[in-house]
C-alpha cells in the first residue's frame, strides 16, 4: 500500500501587537523608539486579514491560482469569501494568539492581566494586543540569553501555532490523538539553553500541547528547507513500519514578522507580515481511495558536490525527481517551489521570488530542449503558481500549497505536483553551502 497524504491543516494567527518584537522592528525600535508608533499607524485590522486574498488562499477559501485574477494591490480589495473559517484551516486573532501563547507556557513564565504590571516594571517584556499591554513573560533564566524573555516568546509563539495547526488537523480529519504515532516539526525555531541552544524538541511539546499522549516526536532542521525534509522523514518512517500514522507539523516564526515592514512604512502600505503561519499534515499508508500518493523513490536532494548556483540546485531538485520517475518536465502539472507573497517582498526590493523562481524552471526546460523559448510564458502560466503564502520561510517553501494539491488530486484536476525547497545553510555561517530536497506528489 502506498504512502499518501491524508489530511492538512493551514492556520494563520494574526499578531500585530507582536510585530515589535520581530528581529527587525526589534532593532528598529531599539535605535528610535518613535518608529514603534509609526508601526502602530500601518496595522491592519483583524477583519481585513481576513479579507485579504492571499490568506484567502492560505485557508483554502480560493485557489492560489486564482489570484491572478485579483486586482492588485490585494491589499486595497476584499476577496470575494472573507470570513476567518476555510476548507483547509482558520485564522485567529491576536486575543486567541496571547491566549493559546499562556496556555503553551508549560514554565509559568507568561502573566496576563494587571498582576502583569509588576513584573513589567521590574523589566519584564510586554505582550501586547494593539495598544493594550495585556501581560508579559519573564526569562527563564538570569544569565542565559538562550532562555531571555525574547527567545522565549519566539519558541512559544512557534509552539502555539503549531498547536493550533495540529489541533486543527485532527478536528478536520476526524483522527483521534491517540491514533498519532509519531510527530516531526520543521519549524525554525533552535529551542534550547546556554549549552545547546538548538537541541531541544519543539516537536514534542507540540505533540504534548494536543494532547497526542502515544506519540513520539523530534525535529528536523534546514532553513526553510525543513518542513519538507520532516514530510519525506515522516513517509520513509511509514514506509519502513517504523509508525502508522505521523503528523508533521510547523509552527510560525515570530522574528520574521515585520521584516519588510521599513519599506511597506514607506511605500505608506500597512505591515503585511503581521501573521504566523502553521502547517500541519498526516502521512500514513493509504486507508481509502483518493489520497495523493508521496512518491518516496523520487526524493531527490541537493548533494554536497553539487554547487551552490541556481542551475546546480534546479539540476539537483527538477532533475532528480523526474529522472527518478522517467518524467519529461511537461508532465508535472505544478511546481511549487518558494511560494513568498509578492506584495510582501517587491516593495522592499526582493522581487518576486516565486516568478523568479518558474523563470529559472522554464528556461530549463528550454535548455533540455522540453520546449522551445518561446513557449516559456506558456509553461509558466500553466505550470506555476502566484505567491500567497506570509514570509515564514519554512511554510512558505511548497508545503503551504499542500492542502491544495491534496484537493485537487482528490478531485481529478491535478495528477502530479514537483514539491521543492531549498534551505540556506550559509546564513548559519558554518558554510556556503545551500540545500535542498524535493519529491512527487501524485493523485493514486
Amino acid at each position: 500500500m502506498a504512502v499518501v497524504v491524508s489530511a492538512v491543516a493551514n492556520v494563520l494567527a494574526h499578531a500585530p501587537g507582536l510585530v515589535r518584537y520581530g528581529s527587525r522592528p526589534l532593532r528598529d525600535i531599539a535605535r528610535d523608539p518613535a518608529i514603534a508608533e509609526r508601526l502602530a499607524a500601518h496595522r491592519r485590522s483583524f477583519d481585513a486579514v481576513c479579507a485579504y486574498a492571499p490568506n484567502q488562499a492560505y485557508i483554502g477559501t480560493i485557489a492560489p491560482e486564482d489570484l491572478r485574477a485579483c486586482p492588485r494591490p490585494w491589499f486595497t480589495v476584499r476577496a470575494p469569501t472573507a470570513e476567518p473559517d476555510g476548507p483547509f484551516g482558520r485564522i485567529i486573532d491576536e486575543r486567541a494568539l496571547v491566549t493559546l501563547i499562556a496556555e503553551c507556557d508549560r514554565a509559568r513564565l507568561v502573566t496576563l492581566g494587571a498582576e502583569a504590571e509588576a513584573s513589567i516594571a521590574r523589566g519584564a517584556l510586554p505582550l501586547w494586543i494593539g495598544d493594550e499591554r495585556v501581560g508579559c513573560i519573564v526569562a527563564g533564566h538570569e544569565e542565559d540569553e538562550a532562555l531571555s524573555a525574547s527567545v522565549l516568546l519566539e519558541n512559544l509563539a512557534c509552539k502555539a501555532t503549531g498547536v493550533l495547526a495540529l489541533r486543527e488537523l485532527l478536528m478536520r480529519s476526524g483522527i483521534d490523538a491517540g491514533d498519532v504515532d509519531f510527530v516531526i516539526a520543521g519549524s525554525e525555531e533552535a529551542v534550547g539553553d546556554r549549552y545547546q541552544r538548538g537541541g531541544g524538541n519543539i516537536a514534542k511539546a507540540i505533540a504534548e500541547a494536543a494532547g497526542l499522549a502515544r506519540a513520539a516526536a523530534h525535529d528536523v532542521k534546514s532553513f526553510c528547507a525543513s518542513t519538507l525534509y520532516a514530510l519525506l522523514t515522516a513517509g520513509a518512517y511509514v514506509e519502513a513500519g517504523l509508525a502508522r500514522r505521523v503528523a508533521v507539523v510547523a509552527g510560525g516564526s515570530l522574528a520574521k514578522l515585520g521584516m519588510k515592514s521599513r519599506a511597506h512604512v514607506a511605500k505608506g502600505m500597512p505591515i503585511l507580515e503581521d501573521t504566523l503561519a502553521g502547517f500541519a499534515c498526516l502521512i500514513e499508508r493509504a486507508s481509502s481511495a483518493g489520497d495523493p500518493v508521496l512518491r518516496l523513490e523520487t526524493a531527490s536532494f541537493h548533494r554536497v558536490g553539487d554547487g551552490a548556483s541556481q542551475q546546480a540546485v534546479l539540476d539537483a531538485l527538477v532533475g532528480g525527481p523526474l529522472g527518478k520517475a522517467g518524467l519529461a518536465m511537461t508532465e508535472v502539472d505544478r511546481y511549487v517551489t518558494e511560494m513568498h507573497n509578492p506584495e510582501v517582498t517587491e516593495p522592499a526590493g526582493s522581487g518576486d521570488v516565486p516568478t523568479g523562481n518558474y523563470r529559472l524552471i522554464a528556461a530549463l526546460a528550454a535548455l533540455k530542449g522540453v520546449i522551445a523559448k518561446s513557449e516559456m510564458p506558456r509553461f509558466i502560466a500553466e505550470r506555476g503558481i502566484p505567491g500567497f503564502a506570509p514570509t515564514q520561510g519554512h511554510i512558505a517553501s511548497a508545503v503551504c500549497y499542500l492542502a491544495h494539491a491534496r484537493a485537487a488530486m482528490r478531485a481529478g484536476t491535478m495528477r502530479r505536483a514537483l514539491f521543492m525547497a531549498k534551505g540556506s545553510l550559509f546564513l548559519g555561517r558554518m558554510t556556503e553551502s545551500s540545500d535542498g530536497v524535493a519529491v512527487l506528489l501524485e493523485a493514486s
